[in-house]
């Protein structure tokens, strides 16, 4: 792609400047893209946005190109956020990120990049793509502390084969020095972690603005009531914190977790102990599949991560119905949680993945 246009999706961060940093130094013609995802004020009025495309602005005023912008905050709305309610509405744990990757960063965004003239995108991504025969295999980063391909699971052949990862060599402490090296105003900023809609605030107070919120009991698998919680949709399984039960009579002093939610019932059931067999399982249905590449042939012994930063853990891969797959793990594993995602590995290269359906 030498001497062909790259727009890189910048966010104000450091990642996307040495993005666009090491495109530049390859010899490619270079422009930058800023996307406003979200149209909302914080607590103190301002756009929660404003600061991140001051920092893009400076980046590339030092870099020498152009900040486009784009405003893709109703696709956002419409493709990602709405399907953020509907699952906890249903009293699931969604994860934005992957629909965010799949619907507009590596959709919305690209086709805007493709509307000036780009002949491919890029972003900040700790991951590879490996292009072979044709094909596009999206590979793990080199910095496995940092690697994002769990979040680019949902991409096409077509995404991929106009997307560029600079970052897939490097190691995040090589990325800031490289910012700094180059006098970048990011090279320090702090990484930006949780929902981005969200920003500073409290998740309850920014769920309860879209959600009713209906108080219930909290209660033991035995059935004995010992708290009352703020909202179903506010609890995840495996959670500790922010349950409010205090000691229990004949109950060991032992921190409790959520193990089971009864949407229907308004009912969050706990157990005690990080280790209770009610928070393990063998298995899962994964649907709404997305291979990469080419299905694998079922059963496919692989690995799978069923949250971020989980370490690989071995799976089968069976046959279920037409788009959805049972996996059995080798090992039972904990608070695998409905509306995540399941993501599937041979070695470094991701071969896709679904939403965990339900726990088996």
């Amino acid at each position: 792609m030498k001497n062909k246009k790259i727009i890189v999706g910048v966010s104000g961060g450091v990642d996307s400047s040495v993005a666009a940093l090491l495109l530049l130094e390859q010899g490619h013609e270079v422009e930058a893209l800023f996307m406003k995802n979200w149209d909302e004020t914080d607590e103190s009025g301002g756009c929660i946005w404003e600061a991140d495309v001051e920092d893009a602005l400076a980046v590339c005023e030092k870099l020498g190109i152009r900040l486009n912008t784009v405003d893709l905050s109703e696709a956002y709305w419409h493709k990602v956020f709405r399907e953020f309610l509907e699952e906890y509405s249903r009293g699931r744990t969604p994860n934005p990120d992957i629909l965010c990757n799949q619907e507009i960063k590596f959709r919305a965004f690209l086709d805007h990049a493709t509307s000036l003239d780009a002949a491919a995108i890029a972003t900040g991504h700790y991951a590879s793509i490996l292009r072979d025969n044709g094909a596009c295999r999206l590979l793990k980063g080199a910095d496995r502390n940092k690697d994002q391909s769990y979040f680019l699971c949902r991409l096409n052949q077509a995404q991929l084969a106009t997307s560029l990862f600079p970052l897939g060599a490097l190691k995040k402490p090589e990325v800031r020095t490289l910012a700094q090296r180059h006098g970048l105003i990011t090279h320090d900023k702090k990484d930006s972690t949780g929902i981005c809609f969200i920003g500073e605030r409290p998740f309850r107070d920014f769920l309860s603005h879209y959600l009713p919120v209906q108080a219930g009991p909290i209660r033991t698998l035995d059935g004995k009531d010992v708290g009352e919680h703020a909202g179903i949709h506010f609890y995840t399984l495996g959670q500790r914190q922010g349950l409010g039960i205090g000691g229990v009579r004949g109950r060991p002093e032992q921190p409790w977790y959520v193990v089971a939610k009864d949407v229907e019932n308004n009912v969050l059931t706990v157990a005690q102990g990080h280790d209770h067999p009610s928070l393990y399982s063998r298995g899962l249905v994964a649907a709404n599949m997305n291979w990469i590449t080419e299905a694998p042939t079922l059963p496919h012994y692989c690995a799978v991560k069923t949250r971020y930063r989980q370490a690989d853990q071995p799976c089968t891969i069976e046959p279920f119905d037409a788009d959805r797959v049972r996996v059995q793990f080798t090992r039972p594993q904990r608070a695998v949680t409905p509306g995540q995602y399941a993501v599937f590995y041979d070695g470094d290269q991701c071969l896709g993945g679904g939403v965990i359906e339900e726990v088996i």
